[in-house]
């Protein structure tokens, strides 16, 4: 999922850089036009064990480390299960409705066939 979003930005006028560590951890992208517009973008796996926690600290240090405010969470979920999962983190942290947090549905039980469309 980051290689296709990493080409997503080819040939783009913003600076993208994978995996910028500036002390605290690589963030996995930081998508940049000079100094003042930057935002970071963190991909994560719902099943992640450490989903929560990362959602309560992980950016905002990333954040702090990169002298922005500006962040983007990326949450994958493969099952009716886990996407239960990332809305009750969600719920308990007060975060449904962030528009900083995108859901990725990558279940494939319920996408028609391209090839039968």
């Amino acid at each position: 999922m980051q290689i296709l979003y990493r080409l997503t930005w080819f040939a783009s006028s913003s600076d993208v850089n994978r995996e910028v560590n500036n002390g605290r951890g690589p963030v996995d992208f930081k998508i940049s036009r000079g100094d003042k517009d930057k935002t970071l973008i963190e991909f994560k796996l719902a099943s992640n064990t450490k989903l929560k926690k990362n959602l309560e600290k992980q950016v905002e240090i990333y954040e702090l480390a990169n002298n922005t405010k500006k962040s983007i969470k990326v949450i994958l979920y493969f099952s009716e299960k886990e996407y239960r999962k990332v809305i009750a983190v969600l719920n308990e942290l007060s975060l449904i409705g962030n528009k900083d947090i995108v859901l990725i549905d990558a279940r494939r039980d319920n996408k028609p066939s391209a090839s039968t469309a």
